[in-house]
């Protein structure tokens, strides 16, 4: 497995010039967000990448966590990672001084995270989750909740998890049967969750369990559901740790991937019930709940984008060292790499151009949150809700997807030894495999981009950004005209594809639900285009200027005109798929499939 090296040009290329870092740098409050600051805190969080995750990432893999007579531990390294992410008070980045935190905005938050998880995926879960699981205590949470609980998540010396699933509830919430009996001032909870990731380990003081559980006076359904922190330790008023909390780990799930992360099934009341204290107003969990989930959902899409990132690197360096045969049209003396043979050097610019699509989509959405959240202007708050809006299930579904592919392709340039296991390059594949079903599968994000943002407003939504992707690709002109012409176009077959929806959908919901995945990969795929076409306007005005002695520019270029005629041609086929192909999808009787 090769080393991991922190894209740092890439990211902050895309932080200021395709995102547009000013306008963050610009929100009240964020006066001491200076470039220098931004540099520093991506160095540092690069270093840690490099030189503490990234060395553990094939550890975790190979010994995994255990449980072993009731307690989880995970792999060697794991704590004392943990207690520099704690030490250096990263895990607070985004949050509040308040808190504790160090009050920066959202998208460099997530720009660290890009890094982590590609150093280390399993690992950086925790992380993820415990962020999450703040965001939700923060929001909801009652003053005393916060006080308490906060300060110790923030600094990340009690960790955090979201406890939804049950045997028989997976995404159908609406069938959580774990119970929550009040008793004072707090619950008693009982039942049982799986798929509870870090649910138990080693590296923290505390767990705080957000957990989904029903009052007896709840109604049936979701709208009966409440929110309960429940920690693994009880804590006294002081916040000081006392016994333990009546959770136990049933066992530990074993995995295809991410095995350094414990995902746990865990009990909750075998010994007369776990104390839990409710979150906000009963019956109002779910609602409590989507915080961490709209989160996460955000947090495993930039996984699709970081495992690319991690296996387009492994994939790269071994087609520069690799001889095998002469490339077709070499004149040299001796063989070169594989890198000159035509399709490997197509695999890897697959891989390239849609990691560079990726980031950018990922890093807007991050700084949509910024001034949706953020922002005096009310104008320039609902737009970038908006974004946000309908960037996360893209984000989510389309980048996780192409994760796959693009850690799929790393194997195969690779040839025969990326399918053994000491290459690295098959953990990459094996581990990217979750993103497109946890925190919500690639068809549950179909669904939310074709109910929420295209059908409940008849196609406004997304056509008003539709007209923007537009106005920007024919701003391209001269050499760039084809790739402002490949987005165009497929605004086009966009545009058709959502009226087609809209007429459509009141017929029969089944064919805009069978329409919904390759409506979701159409959009990933012209957004992406659009997020290219923005670096090649900012790129030109760079090479004018003559600031291109190593080619980055130019290459930013090149990249954008290789996703034009190579991955943007396939909106045309996803139009056909999801409109003239939706109807097929039912037509075959369930007895012959």
């Amino acid at each position: 497995m090769t080393d991991y090296i922190p894209p740092l040009r890439d990211i902050k290329f895309t932080l200021e010039h395709v995102v547009g870092l000013d306008a963050v740098a610009a929100l009240p409050g964020n006066e001491e967000f200076t470039a220098d600051l931004v540099d520093s805190i991506l160095e540092e969080a690069g270093h840690m990448a490099e030189g503490i995750l990234s060395p553990l990432n094939r550890v975790g893999d190979e010994v995994g966590a255990r449980l072993e007579n009731g307690v989880v531990h995970t792999a060697p390294g794991w704590r004392e990672a943990w207690a520099a992410l704690v030490d250096g008070g990263w895990n607070g980045l985004p949050f509040s001084t308040e808190w504790g935190g160090m009050g920066l905005p959202n998208v460099l938050n997530t720009a660290v995270h890009e890094m982590w998880q590609s150093a280390n995926m399993a690992f950086t879960l925790c992380p993820m989750l415990t962020q999450g699981a703040v965001n939700a205590v923060r929001l909801y949470g009652s003053d005393a909740l916060k006080a308490l609980y906060l300060p110790k998540m923030v600094a990340g010396t009690w960790t955090g998890t979201m406890n939804l699933t049950e045997p028989q509830a997976g995404s159908d919430l609406a069938a959580v049967r774990t119970k929550a009996v009040p008793e004072g001032d707090h619950c008693r909870i009982s039942g049982q969750k799986i798929f509870i990731t870090y649910g138990d380990h080693d590296m923290a003081e505390n767990i705080v369990h957000l957990v989904l559980a029903r009052l007896p006076d709840g109604p049936p359904g979701v709208k009966g559901i409440s929110l309960f922190v429940v920690p693994k330790f009880l804590v006294d008023a002081s916040g000081a740790i006392g016994a333990a909390n009546d959770v136990t780990c049933v066992s530990l799930e074993h995995k295809l991937g991410i095995h350094g992360s414990p995902t746990a099934i865990l009990s909750f009341g075998d010994h007369g019930g776990s104390v839990g204290y409710l979150v906000g107003e009963p019956h109002r969990g779910v609602e409590y709940m989507f915080a961490m989930m709209n989160h996460a959902r955000l947090a495993v899409g930039l996984q699709g984008l970081a495992i690319a990132e991690r296996a387009y690197q492994q994939a790269l360096s071994y087609a520069r060292e690799r001889v095998q045969g002469r490339p077709v049209g070499w004149t040299g003396d001796k063989n070169p790499g594989i890198v000159y043979h035509p399709d490997v050097r197509r695999m890897l610019l697959t891989m390239r151009c849609q990691i560079e699509a990726m980031r950018a989509i990922h890093y807007t959405a991050a700084a949509s949150v910024d001034l949706a959240h953020g922002s005096a202007d009310p104008v320039q708050r609902a737009n970038a809700q908006t974004m946000v809006e309908l960037l996360t299930p893209i984000a989510k579904g389309w980048c996780t997807e192409v994760g796959q592919t693009l850690a799929s392709l790393g194997v195969q340039v690779h040839g025969g030894v990326g399918y053994v296991e000491e290459t690295g390059a098959a953990q990459h594949l094996r581990d990217a495999r979750i993103t497109t079903i946890y925190e919500g599968t690639t068809a549950i994000q179909a669904n939310d981009l074709i109910n929420r943002k295209i059908l409940k407003d008849k196609g406004a939504m997304i056509g008003a950004f539709l007209d923007q992707i537009e106005a920007q690709a024919k701003s391209l002109t001269g050499d760039d005209s084809v790739i402002g012409l490949g987005v165009a176009e497929g605004v086009t077959k966009a545009r058709a594809t959502v009226a087609w929806l809209v007429n459509s959908a009141g017929q029969d919901p089944r064919i805009s639900a069978a329409a919904g995945v390759p409506t979701l990969e159409m959009m990933g795929i012209l957004v992406g285009g659009h997020m290219l076409a923005k670096a090649v306007t900012v790129s030109r005005v760079r090479l004018a200027s003559g600031e291109d002695p190593d080619g980055f520019y130019t290459a930013k270029i090149e990249s954008a005109r290789f996703y034009s005629l190579h991955i943007l041609p396939h909106v045309h086929a996803l139009a056909v798929a999801a409109t003239d192909g939706a109807a097929t999808v039912m037509r075959m009787d369930e007895a012959s499939l």
